[in-house]
């Protein structure tokens, strides 16, 4: 094994296209267990891109883990990440309460965001120079957190996440070298268009490589089935921002792992 992880569980899922191989897996972050999902598809050889997954505010769910199959059955190397901790997996309204400890604590956030991304580099299948991560709601902000921290990774993809930064710690000139995409609902009343226009501003005068789409109709949680559809509640799927958000995804990938 190259890397440090426990193997808690492993299955083998076969398609018509791919073969999946999940796994999850227990690590460590400053005296904290973790407990990720891997998957990847066994009928791809040798090394791929692959992709890091934030989770939204309750924790990694059964919603990372779709989006993770979904992922490897494109070809690849997926990790889930867990940012609260092993069996921390809170339910609204007590997930705003376990979100806001990383949004208020960045630095503890981006080692949690880091320890992850180590599991991923440390994979014998990961092409080391072809590595982006994407993220939902809460986990949109953590892959902002990464391009922001410099952690050389090749992009990240926010998809309906808050936008700002910490005090202090606004991106630096020159040091994102990340491309950044970000897919926002444009009546999304947690990052209004204060934040998209701050968010901007910050990305530009990092001369940072950032893209930004705005889906008109769409709240917070435009991806997810699971937020309804009463946009009156500030979070609501909309399945045509679901489609073109995850088309702008893949698109971005394709360029930058050509």
């Amino acid at each position: 094994m190259k890397f440090p992880f426990i193997l808690l569980a492993a299955s083998l899922v076969t398609g018509v296209h791919a073969a999946l191989v999940e796994k999850s897996v227990i690590y460590q972050q400053g005296g904290a267990t973790l407990e990720g999902f891997h998957v990847y598809d066994y009928a791809v050889s040798g090394k791929r891109p692959a992709i890091l997954v934030i989770h939204q505010w309750t924790g990694l769910s059964d919603y990372e883990k779709r989006r993770s199959r979904m992922l490897a059955e494109m070809g690849y190397n997926v990790f889930a990440a867990d940012i609260y901790g092993q069996g921390i997996r809170p339910q609204v309204p007590e997930a705003g309460k376990e979100a806001g400890k990383y949004k208020g604590d960045r630095t503890l956030y981006r080692a949690r965001l880091t320890a992850a991304l180590d599991i991923l580099k440390g994979d014998e299948r990961t092409d080391p120079g072809k590595i982006a991560a994407i993220g939902y709601c809460f986990g949109g902000t953590g892959v902002l957190e990464l391009a922001r921290s410099g952690s050389g990774i090749a992009g990240v993809v926010s998809f309906h996440g808050a936008l700002d930064a910490a005090p202090g710690m606004s991106a630096e000139a020159g040091k994102i070298s990340s491309k950044v995409l970000v897919l926002h609902g444009a009546d999304d009343p947690y990052a209004p268009a204060e934040q998209v226009a701050a968010l901007q501003k910050e990305m530009t005068a990092a001369k940072a490589d950032w893209q930004l789409v705005l889906y008109s109709g769409a709240v917070h949680s435009f991806t997810q089935k699971e937020a309804g559809d009463d946009n009156s509640k500030g979070a609501a799927y909309n399945a045509s921002a679901d489609r073109r958000s995850w088309a702008a995804m893949q698109a971005f990938f394709a360029e930058l792992f050509k």
